[in-house]
């Protein structure tokens, strides 16, 4: 018992051990049927355009204990290994293209492994067509020899082309490129081409043809798209000749020629045909049918054409010989034939070339001499010229013409026979020029017309020229301008004109003059041109800046031209500018400028521009005057009479200053005038009548005249709608009443003025529109700072105006009005129109000006000059 517990133990273990390896079963694959996806790959078709690297199957199998499991695949011997295998979850991927046309059939053995067991299956894959092969064409290139008389529709060769794949991708159709444009059809199922019909062949215009066979197959899927695939080949067709043409002469027309140094028995010509069936020509046999007249004879076989007689003993100039071709078949039947006309002339033989003469022999050289520009068509008579050719027919027959300056001289005749007299003829006058050539040189030349020579020969014309007066004297421009200051002295050059006759001699001298009104101060050099001004003339570009006259070139036959001159005589600053008077007497208002003016007579900027400065003033700081214009006016600060009594003691606010006025030439030319100015305040109720009395105060016949203006205006416009009424009452045949307005003036308020004044433009720059207003409370100073004080009682009047006429200044104070501005050189008086209606509101303001002066001179005196 003991021996059998110690056994107990490791007979367990072994018997386990049995039963468990007695119970261990094989793994196997499922198997899904032919269109599954996963199994053992039995009955798997795939497609030969499958992309390399797609998972086409999954190896998919159990183990009975449920074990796992792993898969391989592997190849017999030589095998290409086309699939991989994920061990692990069964994936199979593509590794290789597959090509049905080279394998169409895959072994691969698959197993399966629980770690103890492995069961493997062979299993076939099928490779499924794909339309990846283009049709191919069997047994190229395609090379037919085909008769040109094989009848029309008949089969003359078969193509064959084949495709790898299967069904419609292998399936092959054909048909040509350009079948319109060739001459032949083909079957497109069976590849026969044929001739088409009603179409004929013929070596003789095509001895080629190339037909562009296409082989197209069926289409079929290829990757997921239709495909179609196609295949060109070029069919060779060589027509074979067939004796069906008859010959043909080469190179016709035919021409020979026998001269007259010809030796009896000399080939003419040769004459050639040909066999029309070119392929298989036959041999030609010539001869002559008719028109030898027993002169000529011709090779049978060489078709060249002899003269048996000498020239001197043929008739006729011209021969046409007809000559026959005939084939002649190798058994040497003549067949078809042909004719052609050979024309032989007889003609002299050109040994001579022309030949010109004068009237002593063979000359090639003539001269002569004339005058320039004969008569359009005279002949040249001077000139004996004779040609010559001493061949015949022909050889002798040439053209003249003259080679060297063109359209000058003409030749006559142009075509010569033999011999002629040559003639030259003026073709254009206006060339034969002594002025452009002294000697003319042509080349006289006869060349032969129809000879294969073209022999020829030359004569030299040389044709000298004498001079004629047929130029008129040319000045080199039409006009002339010239400068000359105004101080030149008499005698002085001004311009030299020029002229040039290119005749010769005397003819060519040319004799100057001038005329006209303007040339009364100029005189000019008859030989050289030069024009000066007369010894005692004095320029003055104030009096006469402009002159122009003619200048006359003449040679000595009295021919002549004229040219214009143009003078301006430039100015010089020769003129001071010029006050009209020395000592100046202005009356300036506080606020309006004065203007003095000085004249400069210069005739030309800059020398009669004048520049205004004042050269002396006491005090110095109280006046300014403009460069430009000439006005004066006070320093911006001084505003009223209350400033200037503080700048000085002169109570009588009257100031000297010496004004110089500079013109703008060099040298500069000044005049230095006193300028007397009298300040004052504007004391009158600002407006345009006010404004307008100021201004003309130192000049009243001004005033007076714009009052005249505006009362004529007046009256004018009443006789004008005094004529309207007129013949508004006739047309109506009513008379209007007269309707009269009579206002009743009214009392103006003491020290005011009410009324209404006319509206006026001032006459100088300042165009300012401006009315009185009717209630004048308070005056207002110029610059409308209002710090002057107005006195309580108006000014009085000063003493009435002079009369119209301009009397002579006396040393007794005169009636004076202030004015903004004036002129030291009056002009003309501007009269400004009047204005209807206003004629009693005028006169009472002349009367309320005359109050206010009296009572200003009352308060303050009178005024000093």
């Amino acid at each position: 018992m003991k021996h059998v517990r110690h056994f107990t133990p490791s007979l367990f273990l072994s018997l386990v051990h049995a039963c468990l390896v007695q119970a261990n079963y094989a793994p196997y694959f499922f198997d899904n049927g032919a269109r599954s996806t996963n199994g053992n790959m039995a009955l798997l078709s795939l497609s030969e355009d499958t992309p390399v690297g797609t998972h086409v199957y999954t190896l998919n199998g159990t183990d009975p204990e449920g074990d796992p499991v792993t898969y391989d695949l592997t190849y017999e011997a030589g095998s290409r290994r086309y699939f991989s295998v994920d061990k692990n979850f069964g994936n199979v991927t593509l590794i290789e293209e597959l090509d049905r046309e080279k394998e169409d059939e895959i072994e691969v053995i698959v197993s399966i492994s629980d770690g103890l067991s492995t069961v493997s299956e062979k299993v076939r894959i099928l490779v499924m067509d794909a339309n990846d092969e283009s049709p191919e064409f069997l047994n190229t290139p395609y090379i037919v020899e085909v008769p040109e008389n094989t009848p029309s529709s008949s089969s003359i060769f078969k193509v064959e082309a084949v495709d790898k794949d299967t069904g419609s991708g292998g399936s092959i159709t054909y048909f040509l490129q350009n079948i319109h444009a060739n001459k032949f059809t083909i079957d497109r199922h069976s590849g026969v081409l044929r001739i088409k019909t009603g179409v004929t062949l013929d070596y003789e215009k095509s001895r080629t043809h190339f037909v562009v066979v296409v082989a197209k197959d069926g289409g079929g899927k290829l990757r997921g798209d239709n495909k179609v695939f196609s295949a060109t080949t070029t069919v060779t067709i060589n027509v074979e000749d067939v004796q069906d043409t008859p010959p043909m002469f080469i190179g016709t027309p035919y021409y020979g020629y026998v001269y007259e140094d010809t030796l009896a028995g000399s080939e003419v010509l040769t004459v050639v045909a040909l066999d029309g069936d070119r392929g298989k020509p036959n041999s030609i046999h010539y001869c002559i049918v008719n028109g030898d007249e027993g002169s000529f004879e011709i090779g049978n076989t060489t078709g060249a054409i002899s003269v048996i007689k000498s020239p001197n003993q043929l008739k006729k100039e011209v021969y046409e010989l007809k000559v026959q071709a005939s084939e002649v078949s190798q058994e040497g039947d003549i067949s078809e034939h042909t004719f052609a006309m050979v024309t032989i002339r007889v003609v002299d033989l050109n040994n001579h070339p022309p030949t010109f003469y004068g009237e002593n022999g063979p000359q090639n050289r003539f001269e002569l001499t004339m005058y320039e520009h004969p008569p359009e068509g005279e002949i040249l008579r001077g000139l004996k010229i004779t040609v010559n050719d001493s061949d015949q027919g022909a050889n002798a027959k040439f053209n003249l013409r003259l080679v060297g300056p063109g359209g000058i001289f003409r030749v006559v005749p142009q075509t010569v026979l033999n011999e002629a007299q040559v003639t030259i003829i003026v073709e254009n006058s206006a060339a034969i020029d002594y002025e452009k050539f002294k000697v003319l040189t042509f080349k006289l030349l006869a060349i032969e017309v129809n000879t294969p020579e073209k022999f020829s020969s030359t004569a030299d014309i040389i044709i000298r020229l004498l001079d004629t007066n047929d130029n008129v004297p040319k000045f080199s421009s039409d006009y002339y301008i010239a400068r000359i200051p105004e101080n030149s002295p008499g005698g002085s050059n001004v311009v030299a004109v020029t002229a040039t006759d290119p005749d010769s001699g005397l003819w060519g001298e040319i004799k100057y003059s001038i005329y006209g009104t303007g040339a009364d101060l100029f005189l000019i050099h008859p030989s050289t041109g030069i024009i000066y001004t007369q010894p005692w003339a004095v320029l003055d570009a104030e009096v006469n800046s402009k002159y122009n006259f003619y200048v006359k070139a003449e040679d000595t036959d009295g021919k002549y031209s004229l040219a214009e001159v143009f003078i301006t005589v430039l100015d010089v600053n020769d003129h001071s500018p010029e006050f009209n008077e020395n000592i100046q007497e202005k009356t300036m208002i506080i606020g309006s400028p004065v203007k003095i003016e000085a004249i400069d007579q210069d005739a030309e900027e800059p020398n009669n521009i004048v520049d205004y400065s004042i050269m002396q003033a006491d005090p110095a700081n109280v006046f300014d005057i403009d460069q430009s214009t000439g006005e004066i006016k006070l320093k911006s600060y001084i505003r009223s009479l209350d400033i200037i009594h503080n700048i000085t003691k002169n109570k009588d606010c009257i100031w000297s200053l010496v004004v110089q006025a500079k013109d703008r030439g060099s040298p500069s030319f000044s005049t230095t005038a006193v300028l007397k100015i009298d300040i004052t305040e504007e004391t009158l109720h600002k407006g345009p009548m006010a404004a307008f009395l100021m201004q003309t105060k130192d000049n009243p016949m001004k005033a007076l005249g714009v009052l005249a203006g505006v009362m004529g205006i007046m009256v004018l416009i009443t006789i004008m709608i005094s004529t309207a009424m007129f013949w508004r009452n006739k047309r109506s045949n009513k008379i209007m009443p007269v309707r009269r307005i009579i206002k009743k003036r009214q009392i103006p308020p003491s020290r005011t003025v009410r009324m209404e004044w006319l509206k006026f433009k001032r006459p100088s720059n300042a165009a300012e529109k401006f009315v009185v207003e009717d209630d004048v409370k308070s005056l207002h100073n110029e610059n409308s700072n209002n710090n002057i004080q107005i006195p309580p009682v108006p000014p009085s009047a000063p003493l009435p105006p002079p009369p119209p006429a301009l009397a002579p200044r006396s040393d007794a104070p005169g009636w004076r009005v202030p004015t903004v501005s004036g002129s030291l050189t009056p002009k003309h008086i501007i009269k400004p129109p009047k204005k209807k209606g206003h004629s009693s509101t005028h006169n009472a303001l002349v009367s309320e000006l005359k109050m206010r002066f009296e009572k200003r001179n009352a308060a303050i005196g009178e005024p000093h000059i």
